[in-house]
């Protein structure tokens, strides 16, 4: 009997579109963690795919192989990446960041340079705690910050404090014209073509279509439970996001990869796409 395909998950209410009803396949284990603990679980060999944050493609120590059975992109604004500032955008000098993601860091970088000529300085902050690292202060809130996740909506730092926003889906297809992708499923690059990850492959793919069918089910099932008002959740898997990894996402994931190689954010890398035409068509 073949062991159970370990997946790593991240449990946010985007993406539920992805990996509701994955704990029901008996062929697999799903495995949560926050997004930047993923990659490290990947090249370790605890698990055997995840739901991986982009840019951990070329930061990753060990080789990855990008599987398009879906992923977490958006057009235009998402609501939950932004950064929040009391000062405009072109005078940041230091950045706290949400430390749940890699993604959502470099592309804050990428966006603020681009499009504002900053580079600041980036420190860690723990979202949870209000803490920003090394940052000894009496007001837990700094002056500018990236948030990250479901607490962007549900834990919102009030908006009297934070003048300046920048919701960074918005902002990169301003500067691009293209979607932002910000995880997509990845294997380990040595085992992209042994039959268990085909295999998965096709399993999360045919539970993507399925949820896609179902996901007004999905949300009023899972958006209070995570604190997002229905009406809100709504918008925000129907409207804000989409859950394919088609030739726009690929395009896109490219540009990214480009842009922070030219500020000296990741080496140079080219995406590697595991084929999964013939696991699909089974």
């Amino acid at each position: 009997m073949m062991k159970p395909i370990r997946i790593g998950v991240v449990r946010f209410l985007n993406t539920c579109p992805l990996i509701e009803g994955l704990d029901k396949c008996a062929d697999l284990e799903l495995v949560a963690a926050v997004p930047s603990q993923i990659t490290p679980m990947l090249e370790r060999g605890e698990i055997d795919i995840g739901l991986v944050s982009s840019i951990d493609f070329a930061l990753s120590s060990t080789p990855l192989s990008i599987i398009p059975v879906g992923g977490i992109a958006c057009c235009g604004p998402t609501l939950t990446v932004r950064i929040f500032s009391r000062i405009e955008p072109e005078r940041i000098t230091c950045l706290a960041v949400d430390t749940d993601s890699h993604t959502s860091v470099v592309l804050a970088q990428v966006v603020l340079n681009r499009m504002y000529a900053a580079r600041p300085r980036i420190v860690d902050f723990d979202a949870r705690e209000g803490v920003s690292a090394g940052e000894a202060t009496e007001d837990p809130w700094p002056e500018s910050l990236l948030l990250i996740g479901d607490k962007v909506v549900t834990q919102s730092p009030p908006a009297i404090r934070y003048p300046y926003q920048i919701d960074l889906g918005q902002a990169w297809l301003e500067m691009t014209g293209l979607p932002f992708v910000y995880a997509v499923w990845m294997c380990r690059r040595d085992a992209e073509d042994e039959p268990k990850i085909l295999h998965a492959a096709a399993l999360l793919e045919r539970q993507r279509l399925r949820n896609r069918e179902r996901l007004d089910w999905i949300i009023t099932t899972r958006a209070r439970e995570k604190g997002w008002p229905d009406d809100l959740a709504r918008q925000y898997l129907r409207e804000r996001l989409r859950f394919e990894c088609g030739p726009e996402e690929r395009e896109a994931l490219e540009r990214f990869f480009a842009e922070s190689s030219e500020l000296g954010l990741t080496p140079p890398v080219c995406a590697r796409w595991v084929d999964v035409s013939r696991a699909l068509r089974v």
